[in-house]
């Protein structure tokens, strides 16, 4: 088998093992394509100020992405992600820098 054949075809074998939960080492988080960005604001309970202030997004970029005229990029995704399940660890984060 040619090179190029032997790493595709480990590439192959880590991926099938990462799919089934065997190995955790060596592929990137998928970061989702949308979220909903209103939702997770409104379950803090913040108007768009206060979280935009909160977390460090300016108030017109989360107007924007609430009323679907653009869409966060991935590292925000991310972090608005981190908000909607574990906002203490962000608020910790912040509060020590």
């Amino acid at each position: 088998m040619s090179k190029a054949g032997d790493r595709i075809l480990r590439s192959v074998k880590k991926a099938r093992a990462y799919a089934r939960g065997e190995a955790k080492e060596g592929f990137v988080a998928h970061v989702p394509g949308t979220v909903d960005v209103r939702a997770i604001r409104s379950k803090t309970g913040l108007t768009q100020m206060q979280f935009a202030l909160r977390y460090g997004f300016t108030s017109a970029a989360l107007r924007d992405w609430e009323q679907g005229r653009r869409k966060p990029e991935a590292t925000a995704r991310v972090l608005l992600l981190v908000i909607d399940k574990h906002p203490e660890a962000v608020e910790d984060a912040l509060s020590a820098a």
